[in-house]
């Protein structure tokens, strides 16, 4: 299960993405009932995925 958390106080790396209006609203919702900033959830999802990725040779097995 994905819990929201402070690990990633430290980011540094500034990098430019663009989302959706639809899943920007929805991060910012989820930031806001988390009492955490914007950047710190996309930080925290983006690992979450990369944690759970399914790689090619789990596919081919």
């Amino acid at each position: 299960m994905f819990k929201v958390g402070n690990e990633f106080q430290d980011a540094n790396i500034a990098r430019t993405i663009r989302f959706t209006e639809k899943l920007f609203t929805k991060l910012n919702q989820v930031a806001d009932q988390e009492h955490v900033s914007f950047n710190l959830l996309v930080l925290q999802c983006c690992k979450y995925a990369l944690d759970h990725l399914e790689t090619n040779s789990e596919n081919q097995e």
